[in-house]
């Protein structure tokens, strides 16, 4: 007969469950060396970015997991795991953990799942160095805007070459005709 269920544990894989959910990716950490204060001054530092840090259990983390992310884990989840799971800005997630990193010398991401898909750790890193979204956006619509003032342009000066061709046409036949 199989044993029934710790209800505690059954709740925790539920509301790991309902964060993976909720966010729009996680990344995971090795947060082996960080004390409790330096966690607390982490989360805040997410926080402001739009995402939850959590220590979660390997084994509950990888049930709850069970049909939301589809790439195995297992080499991920080994050993202390703490996850970023991200509701706002991935690549300023990736950021804030990259200054943590520098900042405090003890904290490693072991990888992500951003968008359903999965990242080593490199790819994080090279995620962090990406300008916030909003820059991205606006460095888009700049460059969409370039072309278009640039044929603007163009054809206000072919509309005003037009117009000097027909003032000189009249001002040259007003001349014939005095």
């Amino acid at each position: 007969m199989r044993a029934k269920p710790n209800p505690q544990k059954v709740a925790q894989v539920e509301q790991i469950r309902q964060w993976l959910s909720a966010s729009k990716g996680v990344i995971f950490t090795d947060y082996r060396g960080l004390n409790v204060s330096q966690i607390t001054q982490l989360r805040k530092q997410l926080r402001q970015n739009q995402a939850e840090y959590r220590v979660v259990k390997n084994t509950l983390f990888r049930l709850a997991a069970q049909g939301l992310i589809n790439d195995n884990l297992d080499d991920i989840l080994e050993g202390p795991t703490a996850v970023a799971f991200i509701h706002g800005d991935e690549a300023a997630t990736a950021k804030a953990l990259s200054d943590a990193i520098r900042e405090l010398r003890v904290l490693a991401v072991k990888g992500a799942v951003l968008g359903g898909k999965r990242y080593d750790a490199e790819a994080v890193q090279q995620l962090a160095k990406l300008p916030p979204r909003e820059v991205l956006i606006a460095q888009i619509v700049g460059g969409l805007q370039s072309p278009i003032t640039g044929l603007v342009g163009t054809l206000h000066g072919i509309l005003r070459d037009f117009v000097y061709t027909v003032q000189a046409i009249a001002d040259k036949k007003s001349a014939q005709s005095a």
